[in-house]
């Protein structure tokens, strides 16, 4: 089946969730708002309404937006989800939940409005800064410590929680460094999904796209407190 995913070409952003699980499994797939024309296809889509925004993914006829969605559809038939009912639901819980980390991510250089600068809104910025990187990281990253697995297998969430973990890194740099003590379990899925040859052909790629200013991770050293 031909995969096409249809995300911004500049940002990681939420696309690189679907990214991860396509190049681990060694999927065929195009990217294909950095083809040529591909913005223009992207837009057609929205405008179809077949989604509110991007991530989409096209497989055949069928057309799915939400990352969540996407990940819960795609990944028993690559490899990366059980092929029970019950633990298919558990993994998109638990994707859901990445979801929700992320907006809050996101929020703390944007928590007024995407459609206003950050400096628009530093001030604002920083109070929710500190109080995401004193309150809610912390709870994030306990909960997903305690169902850390340490087995061989690994799941679309797995990928997931490396891409949490890289994205953190580079926007907290100092703060992660004092947390990741406290979450080894984490810290050893995230080395354990970066040394699978795929995962790490993709890595050192030109497909993997490097953190910046633009995407939900971004490094701010002021917020970084």
């Amino acid at each position: 089946m031909k995969l096409e995913l249809f995300y911004w070409p500049e940002i990681q952003g939420r696309g690189e969730f679907v990214r991860l699980a396509l190049e681990d499994a060694g999927a065929p797939y195009v990217d294909v708002a950095r083809q040529p024309g591909g913005m223009q296809r992207m837009q057609a889509l929205l405008n179809e309404r077949l989604g509110f925004a991007p991530p989409l993914l096209r497989a055949g006829r069928l057309v799915l937006a939400q990352t969540p969605t996407i990940l819960h559809w795609l990944a028993p038939r690559i490899n990366l989800a059980p092929a029970q009912e019950a633990a298919r639901a558990r993994l998109s819980q638990a994707q859901l939940t990445i979801a929700d980390w992320l907006v809050e991510v996101h929020d703390t250089h944007h928590p007024i409005a995407s459609s206003l600068y950050y400096e628009e809104q530093k001030r604002e910025a920083k109070r929710r800064a500190g109080l995401f990187l004193r309150e809610r990281l912390p709870k994030f990253l306990g909960y997903f410590e305690a169902s850390a697995r340490t087995g061989k297998r690994i799941s679309y969430v797995d990928l997931s929680l490396f891409q949490m973990i890289e994205g953190l890194r580079y926007a907290f740099p100092r703060v992660m460094r004092k947390l990741e003590r406290k979450h080894p379990a984490l810290v050893a899925l995230h080395d354990r999904v970066a040394a699978r040859p795929l995962i790490r052909a993709y890595l050192s790629s030109e497909r993997r796209l490097p953190f910046n200013q633009q995407g939900i991770f971004r490094h701010y050293p002021e917020l970084d407190a």
